[in-house]
């Protein structure tokens, strides 16, 4: 069997999470023994990984973590309160190198990660699937030994800041990174040209027939509202744009339509978005749903799917709604022309409150459009699964 490990920083309920789920589940278990290492073992996905792999956290984690994510005053600090007095010259002389003088944080990392124990198993591939993280890629370029190594990029890099030099470093130590939108791709190889021909699209794995069985769960869905049913679904972050949904709500309320806003999905931003609605006395109206492992039934029982990201690497909830023949309104981040077709099977809008207000009040008052989007996605086949064997047949 072929040993492989996944490496993400936990499993909490997100689109990378879901499609490393949907990837473990279309992998035969017969053939390969499969590790997943998390830095944190939680999330709501957590139950949901397959009872076959093995599950592991990164001990050495919670050591680095407040390292890399405090400000350097505040590890100085530390290390003077703990007498750990000889550690802070390395500190700051590899802070000062990375940050101030060569921009480069590899040297930062490399002083981190120096009491960090190499893993203690050989993999037969060895893949960073939450790419680009500098934690989990550094650690699995520099600590695991696997005969391959690959990264998985998620992200737009032009929009996801990344120290180009530190990338520049670790990408020469991967043998492959799978990128999961063409235009993803041009992103990276713009910003990174040596890794061009190490870069190869492979899309996140979507199960149409999965997804349509997942929907047909009976819920309670605010059965008893008569008026459209907007939803999004996203981590309530700045980057998915909820806030602009907050204020295209506000203005269509304002002009007398009836509709509700629903948004699933946690994170950070929720108490300014609680604000915000409250601010604009919508509370009764953009409802925060918080997260769900089983979105599905709630976007079918939606009139429209709204996407309201600020950038993306590959939307996989846009891709869900379009499963479930849902008319969709998308902003144009990177990736989503490659799933919409402006006007046949979707709207792309401009990251604009105006133009996001103009498309959704257009599929408010013309239910035949809505109709036809609908009608058009039928028709397709929104089933990624053939992309498995992509990565089987790399793995060998």
């Amino acid at each position: 069997m072929k040993k492989v490990l996944f490496m993400l920083s936990s499993m909490n309920i997100g689109g990378v999470e879901k499609s490393l789920l949907s990837l473990l589940s279309a992998m035969p278990q017969d053939k390969y023994d499969i590790t997943l290492l998390l830095l944190e073992k939680k999330g709501g996905f957590m139950k949901l990984v397959p009872d076959w792999v093995k599950v592991e956290e990164a001990s050495w984690f919670e050591q680095v973590k407040p390292i890399i994510m405090q400000p350097p005053q505040q590890t100085i600090k530390d290390y003077i309160k703990r007498k750990e007095f000889f550690k802070v010259p390395t500190f700051i002389y590899s802070y000062i190198l990375s940050e101030k003088l060569f921009k480069n944080r590899y040297i930062f990392y490399k002083n981190v990660f120096k009491t960090v124990p190499d893993h203690d198993e050989d993999y037969d591939i060895a893949i960073s699937y939450q790419g680009p993280t500098d934690i989990i890629d550094y650690y699995i370029a520099n600590k695991v030994n696997a005969k391959q190594k690959v990264s998985w990029v998620h992200f737009d890099v032009s929009k996801h800041m990344i120290n180009e030099k530190l990338y520049e470093r670790l990408y020469r130590k991967f043998d492959k990174l799978f990128v999961v939108s063409k235009e993803a791709r041009e992103k990276l190889v713009q910003k990174i040209p040596s890794v061009e021909e190490k870069a190869t699209v492979l899309l996140n794995i979507i199960s149409g027939s999965l997804i349509s069985d997942m929907s047909k769960k009976d819920i309670d869905f605010d059965e008893n509202y008569k008026g459209l049913r907007l939803i999004t679904i996203g981590r309530l972050s700045k980057e998915k744009g909820q806030d602009l949904a907050i204020e295209v709500l506000a203005k269509l309320r304002k002009d007398g339509y009836e509709v509700r806003w629903y948004c699933i999905g946690e994170g950070k931003q929720r108490i300014e978005y609680e604000q915000l609605i409250g601010d604009y006395g919508l509370e009764n109206e953009f409802i925060l749903m918080g997260s769900k492992s089983n979105p599905y039934p709630f976007i079918l029982k939606s009139d429209i799917y709204v996407q309201t990201s600020r950038h993306e690497g590959y939307c996989l909830t846009l891709a869900e709604a379009k499963s479930l023949n849902k008319p969709i309104v998308t902003t144009d981040f990177t990736g989503a022309r490659e799933q919409i077709v402006n006007g046949y099977n979707g709207l792309i809008v401009d990251l604009s409150v105006e133009d996001l207000y103009e498309k959704i009040k257009l599929l408010i008052e013309e239910k035949v459009v809505r109709e036809d989007l609908s009608s058009n996605l039928s028709k397709l086949n929104i089933d990624t699964t053939e992309e498995i064997t992509k990565l089987l047949k790399y793995i060998g």
